[in-house]
């Protein structure tokens, strides 16, 4: 069985409205997210073998505070092509990763992100995880997909989590 975990990252700023996209930094309710996040990662033993995070600022700095909660560091790969990916673009890059890894965490950026979660959602998946999804894929969620097979088709899934700040206290 292996594991893919879709995190958005977390809150950014908007306090310089001259800064590029690209360019933005977390916001302080953002840092707090994406740290309440590496530790329900910990806490539910959800450690990735192997991260993809997008080379924006943002999705950066969340995973180093998401690293930071977790017990062992995993393989990570920063790449350009997750930055204001389609979901296609996501599942393409999740192919290409390594068969050793089973567990996976990708960080990136919505509409993506969600459009991916959604349509991995396959055939027993979490009512209450779907419902989540469908309601708000806000900042700093995380939806858990498992499957078994290949990397290079993550199909048919199961959506089994989606979890939001807000439904962990944050």
């Amino acid at each position: 069985m292996r594991q893919l975990l879709l995190l958005r990252h977390a809150k950014s700023s908007w306090d310089d409205p001259d800064l590029d996209d690209f360019d933005r930094p977390l916001a302080e309710r953002g840092s707090k997210a994406a740290r309440l996040m590496g530790r329900e990662l910990a806490a539910r033993g959800w450690l990735p073998d192997l991260v993809l995070v997008s080379t924006a600022l943002r999705t950066r700095e969340t995973w180093r505070l998401v690293a930071a909660e977790l017990p062992v560091q995993p393989r990570v790969a920063f790449l350009k092509a997750l930055y204001d990916a389609s979901a296609a673009d996501i599942l393409s890059q999740i192919g290409q990763t390594d068969a050793s890894s089973g567990s996976l965490l990708a960080i990136g950026h919505n509409p993506g992100l969600e459009q991916l979660a959604r349509k991995l959602a396959g055939p027993g998946s979490d009512a209450k995880a779907i419902a989540r999804l469908e309601e708000k894929f806000p900042t700093a969620a995380l939806a858990r997909v498992v499957f078994e097979g290949d990397w290079s088709v993550v199909s048919p899934a199961r959506l089994t989590h989606c979890l939001r700040p807000k439904d962990l206290g944050g």
